[in-house]
């Protein structure tokens, strides 16, 4: 069961994160732990496609993240930084929305998604370690109007009906990523949304192996067979992973995930 009052090893997290800063709840300490962690746990699914239960108790996420330096999907790193966070002292709620990201325009999709409402001092951001591929690498200040710039892509936050929408710039052009409300929403919310993110046959998690990690200038992703490197300057890298041994080798390299030699997910499927 996701614990949202759940108090981490600091100390551990913090060695994992390379983060030596403040311990106190100001915006520049959010935001440095938000880039810190980015930057060093994987967003990746692969539990799912060893067959294994994606679970969300605390002990569990300790383990996994801290422990064994593995990555995970939002609703595992959402809810340890937010454990993390409330730990130094900061005003943290949790919120559920819909990804926009790949949906066709008008679609209702589910609200599967975990994102963070952060406050610090007087003003509040939207933080978020757990989107992947051209997700958050630092907060967004709320109440914000136009664009903000980050280490990579500039992110916006536009406001519709009490509810907020977020967009990553691509060139000159805007992509939605998800939007949500504002409000707080109960651990149970969260459990059903992991259950079905993880389990249902139609997720897009249970059928495609995903990982991603952006580095300064730089965001490395992977998709079944398909390894790309996208470049701050627009330029992109991509090539096929050819088998099994080849794709432990490209998750250990770029995503710093290490799983034993014989290792075989149930998707990508190789010859």
């Amino acid at each position: 069961m996701v614990n949202l009052q759940f108090t981490p090893d600091l100390n551990s997290y913090f060695r994992r994160i390379g983060y030596a800063g403040p311990r106190d709840a100001s915006a520049e300490t959010l935001r440095e732990l938000h880039w810190r962690h980015a930057i060093s746990i994987p967003f990746e699914n692969c539990d799912i496609l060893l067959n294994k239960q994606v679970l969300l108790d605390p002990a569990h996420l300790e383990r996994k993240i801290v422990a064994d330096r593995r990555g995970g999907y939002c609703f595992e790193q959402n809810a340890y930084f937010a454990a993390a966070l409330r730990a130094l002292g900061f005003e943290v709620k949790s919120l559920i929305a819909r990804v926009r990201c790949g949906a066709p325009a008008g679609a209702i999709t589910p609200l599967s998604h975990m994102a963070l409402r952060v406050r610090a001092g007087t003003r509040e951001y939207l933080a978020d370690v757990g989107f992947g591929g051209a997700g958050l690498t630092v907060p967004l200040e709320l109440g914000v109007e136009g664009e903000q710039a980050t280490p990579h892509e500039p992110g916006k936050l536009v406001y519709k009906n009490g509810d907020i929408l977020l967009q990553s710039r691509g060139g000159d052009a805007w992509r939605d990523l998800y939007e949500c409300s504002l409000e707080p929403v109960p651990a149970v919310d969260f459990e059903v949304a992991n259950w079905y993110t993880s389990a249902h046959p139609q997720s897009f998690f249970v059928n495609n192996l995903i990982a991603a990690i952006p580095a300064p200038g730089l965001r490395y992703s992977l998709f079944n067979r398909e390894f790309t490197i996208l470049h701050a300057d627009g330029r992109v890298e991509k090539r096929e992973i050819a088998d099994a041994v080849e794709l432990l080798s490209v998750l250990s390299e770029y995503f710093h995930l290490d799983f034993s030699p014989e290792t075989r997910f149930t998707r990508p499927e190789f010859d």
